[in-house]
């Protein structure tokens, strides 16, 4: 059975590995999507642009959510709304908020 598994990828220290982990779900025969949340991406190098790709192909997508509308066709990323990723993620099987929300504030001295 195919679920539909929706990774929530907050920042871009983890969007890279988000994306290889859409892509692993997207060859076992899920339909996987990532979702770069606030406008953060990596910076796309060929090794990811090509796991973007593969994503397509297996039926899945990577999204780009919020932040200022950059090009995201130069990027290869799909642009989507809050709007309409409630209504997609209403459909969802499994939703992975992946990786760690960026700290509000810096770390205490002592965790140095």
């Amino acid at each position: 059975m195919s679920l539909s598994v929706y990774f929530l990828l907050p920042n871009r220290s983890y969007a890279g590995d988000g994306t290889r982990s859409t892509l692993g779900l997207s060859v076992e025969n899920h339909f996987a999507y990532a979702v770069y949340m606030y406008g953060e991406y990596p910076p796309f190098n060929e090794y990811n642009v090509g796991n973007i790709e593969w994503v397509r192909d297996m039926e899945g997508d990577v999204f780009n959510l919020g932040g200022d509308p950059p090009d995201v066709e130069d990027l290869q990323l799909t642009p989507i709304t809050i709007e309409e990723l409630g209504e997609r993620m209403r459909d969802a099987d499994v939703i992975i908020p992946y990786g760690l929300p960026k700290p509000s504030s810096p770390p205490p001295d002592t965790c140095g």
